[in-house]
């Protein structure tokens, strides 16, 4: 049995990877760099002991996601576990003047992920067992002006695991969707805010940790949850006068 990270070289993956590698799993590192991720994979083999696999892949190639999750299969054994944590925010601004930045956004975040989990979820079923970890994002709760094609590709992916979620529930796979607020990634290095921004580490622990207790809907920091849900309430007629 082996862990699945998608999107191998972002912090946060990095971090859930190495939480599973300490349990003593096999984990295999997918990414878009390959020799990236082959780095990521040496460094973890070597810490944790345990036996690593890195793989390239492209989000986008549709049709080879069927392909891709069968060779992973086929070297590192039935995927027991998947996170699929790779994303592009893009450039909102950027984006309103151009079409094709926005889909290749939408595309990344919804249109890609939902293809991997699908082609992992049909692997799971025929065992009737595994799980699959969705990220998402806050941005995803309500639509602002600031980001709204990546938060409403984020949304459509949240959707989309909770449908997935209903419909494997009685096939013993787990679904589990995680709602990020700001983390320290490359994302917000220049990010300006009063809240606090959540250490790597500390979400790659918490994201572990609340899939082994088949948490369904895991919003981190924790306090997210609370803010999002009075940004949800206040009234249209308010919400779009203000610069959010």
């Amino acid at each position: 049995m082996s862990v699945l990270i998608l999107g191998a070289t972002s912090p946060i993956a990095r971090a859930v990877a190495e939480e599973y590698a300490a349990d003593g799993k096999s984990v295999v590192l997918a990414a878009r760099n390959a020799d990236e991720a082959e780095a990521i994979a040496s460094d973890i083999a070597i810490r944790f002991e345990v036996d690593t696999f890195a793989r390239s892949f492209d989000a986008l190639d549709i049709d080879e996601h069927d392909a891709f999750v069968a060779s992973v299969e086929d070297e590192a054994g039935p995927i027991e576990v998947v996170l699929v944590a790779f994303g592009d925010m893009g450039d909102q601004e950027a984006s309103e003047e151009d079409f094709e930045r926005a889909r290749r956004v939408i595309d990344v975040n919804y249109t890609g992920a939902a293809s991997l989990s699908e082609a992992v979820a049909r692997r799971m079923v025929e065992r009737g067992a595994g799980s699959i970890i969705g990220i998402s994002s806050v941005a995803g709760d309500r639509g602002r002006k600031s980001n709204y094609f990546y938060g409403s590709a984020k949304g459509a992916f949240t959707l989309y695991l909770q449908g997935l979620r209903n419909r494997l529930a009685d096939d013993g796979v787990h679904v589990m969707t995680v709602k990020l607020g700001f983390v320290d990634t490359r994302m917000t290095v220049d990010l300006e805010t009063p809240i606090p921004i959540a250490n790597p580490a500390k979400v790659g622990k918490a994201i572990a940790r609340a899939q082994g207790r088949g948490v369904d809907t895991f919003y981190y920091p924790h306090f997210w949850r609370g803010i999002m849900g009075i940004i949800k309430a206040i009234p249209e007629s308010i919400f779009k006068k203000l610069s959010l």
